[in-house]
């Protein structure tokens, strides 16, 4: 099954049509706070992870065993890298958008260092294919992976704001500043790091709008494009 990734703009409901959608697939849904957990559960032995067996394995025992593998290469680094050890990644997995694009956590490590260990990450996690993923770039880290399906939600901004206030219990100002200024933080995200606009259609193959179909047609043309693309291999 193919590798699907999906970038929307705030409030568009990305986390939950990429749910539906990945369950629709049977395959594995990853976003920013599955990732951090998985780092702050590092402590896999290694024998149980010489030991894994990837076709039985569950998701989160296949990301701590994929973070690990990414650890021990980093290591060549120096002892001395920030990012080496859990607690280093989960900084720098954790942070948002915002963060990242103004250097926040994790100063010493430099923008470079950063974009490929994040890239690095991302191509692991896609390796053998089904799996959906969530932001962090990856429609652009695995733009070359021919069985990739990328996917941009967008939705008008009053509609996000509402979304937000709606979900999120904030009033209509705070609804506003919130949409805003992380909007703003996913914009400078991709532009530091991979100096494209996020929001460019031609990044993608799908540019669906959240406002005019549901989270579960969303879902559904999500799932039927990635299934024809599986054929077609």
């Amino acid at each position: 099954m193919a590798v699907i990734t999906i970038s929307g703009q705030i409030g568009t409901g990305a986390r939950e049509v990429g749910r539906l959608a990945a369950e629709q697939l049977q395959i594995d849904y990853v976003d920013q706070q599955i990732l951090v957990e998985a780092a702050r559960e590092l402590g896999v032995s290694m024998e149980s992870i010489a030991s894994l067996d990837e076709r039985t394995a569950s998701l989160s025992d296949r990301l701590a065993a994929m973070l690990r593998r990414f650890l021990e290469r980093s290591a060549t680094a120096g002892a001395a890298d920030p990012m080496l050890g859990s607690d280093g990644l989960d900084i720098m997995l954790s942070r948002s958008y915002s963060e990242a694009a103004a250097g926040e956590g994790l100063q010493e490590v430099p923008d470079d260092r950063y974009a490929a260990a994040l890239g690095d990450i991302i191509c692991e996690l896609a390796g053998p294919g089904d799996v959906l993923i969530i932001g962090r770039g990856s429609q652009v880290i695995l733009k070359d992976r021919l069985d990739a399906l990328h996917v941009l939600l967008v939705a008008p901004e009053v509609h996000r704001i509402e979304e937000i206030a709606r979900r999120e219990g904030l009033n209509a100002e705070e609804a506003v500043s919130s949409v805003r200024e992380r909007e703003k933080g996913r914009v400078s995200f991709h532009r530091k790091f991979f100096e494209v606009e996020t929001n460019d259609p031609s990044l993608y193959h799908l540019t669906l709008n959240t406002a005019r179909l549901s989270g579960e047609e969303v879902a559904q043309i999500i799932s039927e494009t990635a299934q024809r693309i599986d054929a077609q291999r």
